[in-house]
């Protein structure tokens, strides 16, 4: 699959790349998306809750009545969960919800999500470009020339670059990453994947590689 090189004017370079069809012509496997996917949310979850127990509750320790004759429950003190105000049973505790997940099936779930974003016409690629000064107003007027400006864009480039970041920042719907850290729910998540020239290529050096 090629695809044609634009410039940050939005202008056809008049430049071609090929699209691995190892990584973005693939038979899409949608159980590894959900596995990678329910994994990245799974790591982002803080997992701080926390409810108090009978024995955390402040209150008296008193046994409220009698075990037997009552006509009730024997619910024991006031901080009994049966009582308002008392413990909760069985509630939350703090946890870890991360999960181990085998890098194959990662690296299947990031190329059945290119191989989407490519079927969709979702990728543009983009000359290598660098900005002078951080400026929102420059970035916005890319995303314009590229028109994509109301689409939730997601920035691929080779490297962390300060400038770029800082341009579009601001900017609510576009965000911008690393070809090496570049995830599968980031790019699902995004209507239109931009990657640069050389991000193009380290992501083929990743994803063709087995140990990736």
């Amino acid at each position: 699959m090629e695809a044609s090189v634009l410039n940050i004017k939005g202008q056809d370079t008049g430049k071609k790349v090929t699209l691995n069809d190892a990584i973005f012509g693939i038979e899409p496997s949608d159980h590894s998306i959900y596995l990678d996917v329910k994994q990245f949310m799974a790591d982002n979850r803080q997992g701080t809750h926390k409810s108090k127990e009978r024995s955390e509750v402040s209150g008296s320790t008193k046994k409220l009545g009698r075990q037997k004759g009552g006509g009730g429950a024997r619910r024991g003190d006031i901080n009994s969960p049966v009582l308002v105000g008392g413990g909760r049973v069985f509630g939350p505790k703090p946890r870890d919800y991360s999960f181990k997940l085998n890098k194959k099936v990662k690296q299947l779930a990031r190329k059945s999500a290119l191989t989407y974003k490519a079927q969709e016409n979702a990728i543009i690629v983009l000359e290598d470009f660098a900005m002078e000064a951080p400026k929102t107003k420059s970035f916005v007027e890319i995303l314009n020339n590229l028109k994509i400006a109301n689409n939730k864009v997601l920035l691929v480039l080779p490297a962390s670059d300060k400038m770029i970041s800082l341009s579009a920042r601001n900017i609510q719907k576009t965000k911008v990453v690393n070809a090496s850290s570049v995830n599968t729910y980031s790019i699902l998540n995004a209507d239109t994947l931009v990657v640069t020239e050389k991000s193009l290529d380290i992501i083929n050096e990743i994803l063709t590689n087995k140990e990736a």
